[in-house]
């Protein structure tokens, strides 16, 4: 049996999936919920958790690392297996505050001694990951068991799948897969959403590997679909774009390469992937040339840009928003000029 007293003193009460879960009130200092009663100490931060699970070796801990430590790809095979609950808080140097609760893939949410309705209304969003490569059959009972446990004690939870490894897959296999697993696991989901009285029925489904930037995309959706202001951020981007002339626009979190939000035109990857790597070269840029002494990590502020023209007319402009975010931009030659009159004002407009 599993022995994580300790982490499970941590997880705390329910914090609400809405208002100040991401630590937008800097100055906060008080815990959202007493203790309570059962020995679960309510989380002094105020930070929601997102729990990451899914079955041994389908490479849960790949991703966080990945996504949150920058680990490179190539260096994830040597990692040893979870075998007890490893908590990354996502706050030092992220706009974003919350945590991740990597759980190892023998955890047994049916054993009472668990108590699965505390840990479960400790959380905000549940991310269970598949192998593609494996048969996935297992992985998708066990995701049943988890849905019915977590919508039983909190209605109000976000529910996301990677389909995870498809790297070695081709398009069809891809989509297939895909339609496979979403068909089986939307079809227990409806039931067990109609029997806990949940309406809403919501499923993210997301092709993802460690090998290009899908992780990263996935992470975003999963992120935004707890920002409470979401749709103001889509329309002030939609309004900017608009008036300055752009193709597309992103508001990120530099230090995960997350993007907040961003216009309400459809993301293509190749445009993400461009700004995720116009980020890379800003910050490594920085690392350089910056004095060791007053390097930060990530080395960003309001006063930070870049403009890099590439060979098709099309231009990557970047600004800094603060030390933790970033704005992003697509657009055409002709259109820069607009933008380096309106660029002292990107900050004032968004904020």
């Amino acid at each position: 049996m599993l022995q994580d007293d300790q982490a499970y003193s941590e997880m705390g009460g329910y914090i609400p999936p809405y208002s100040t879960e991401f630590g937008y009130d800097m100055d906060r200092e008080q815990p959202l919920f007493p203790a309570d009663s059962q020995g679960f100490s309510s989380p002094v931060d105020g930070k929601p958790k997102i729990f990451l699970m899914g079955l041994r070796k389908s490479g849960k801990s790949s991703i966080q690392r990945v996504v949150f430590h920058k680990m490179a790809p190539n260096d994830t095979p040597y990692l040893e297996s979870t075998h007890r609950i490893e908590k990354n808080d996502v706050s030092d140097c992220s706009f974003i505050k919350f945590q991740i609760w990597d759980f190892p893939g023998q955890f047994n949410f049916c054993d009472v001694l668990f108590q699965p309705e505390l840990i479960f209304k400790a959380s905000c969003a549940v991310i269970f990951v598949i192998d593609a490569q494996d048969d996935y059959h297992e992985a998708v009972n066990e995701l049943h068991k988890i849905l019915k446990k977590a919508l039983h004690s909190n209605m109000n939870i976000k529910f996301d799948v990677f389909i995870h490894k498809v790297d070695c897959l081709n398009d069809d296999q891809k989509i297939d897969i895909q339609r496979d697993i979403s068909q089986r696991v939307m079809s227990a989901a409806e039931d067990t959403y109609f029997d806990s009285g949940a309406s809403n029925l919501y499923i993210g489904f997301h092709l993802t590997t460690i090998y290009d930037h899908s992780i990263f995309e996935a992470f975003s959706k999963v992120v935004q679909r707890l920002i409470p202001c979401l749709d103001a951020f889509e329309e002030l981007l939609d309004i900017f774009i608009t008036n300055s002339m752009v193709d597309k626009a992103f508001l990120f979190d530099v230090s995960s390469k997350i993007y907040l939000a961003t216009d309400s035109s459809v993301v293509d990857m190749p445009t993400y992937e461009l700004c995720c790597d116009m980020i890379d070269v800003v910050v490594d840029v920085a690392a350089i040339y910056t004095p060791h002494s007053d390097l930060v990590d990530p080395p960003f502020s309001a006063q930070t840009g870049a403009t890099i023209m590439l060979n098709n007319d099309t231009v990557l402009y970047l600004r800094g928003i603060n030390e933790y975010m970033a704005l992003a931009c697509l657009m055409h030659e002709e259109s820069l000029e607009k933008m380096g009159r309106t660029s002292p004002n990107i900050s004032r407009s968004l904020f």
